[in-house]
């Protein structure tokens, strides 16, 4: 018998860009995130992440990150350390709605029927 892997959760972040964040140019927004959030992110790599922008297409979020993982826990730890920093703590970004999501969830439900 072979075990289960566990579900990979899908969690939408809904981002909306602040003034503060606005104010500063490409190059320091670029350094920022090189110098406090790719050091966060290396720390739990169990978690995947994209980042997309979205405020050509939508009058409510700016950005989305999109995370991937196994493990909600490292996923909580990620954040918990991203709201410590200016990224989400200033903030830079407020958070406006996580969702969280299974891939084909209906196709694991059938399977342990």
């Amino acid at each position: 018998m072979t075990a289960a892997k566990p579900p990979v959760f899908t969690l939408f972040m809904l981002l909306r860009s602040q003034p503060a964040w606005l104010a500063l140019s490409r190059a320091e927004r670029g350094a920022y995130v090189a110098a406090e959030v790719s050091p966060i992110l290396a720390r739990w790599p169990q978690v995947g992440l994209r980042f997309y922008d979205a405020e050509a297409f939508s009058g409510r979020c700016t950005d989305l990150m999109v995370f991937e993982t196994a493990d909600l826990q490292a996923y909580a730890f990620l954040i918990d350390a991203l709201r410590d920093t200016a990224f989400l703590g200033r903030p830079y970004f407020e958070v406006l709605e996580i969702i969280p999501a299974l891939e084909d969830g209906y196709k694991a439900c059938e399977a342990a029927a």
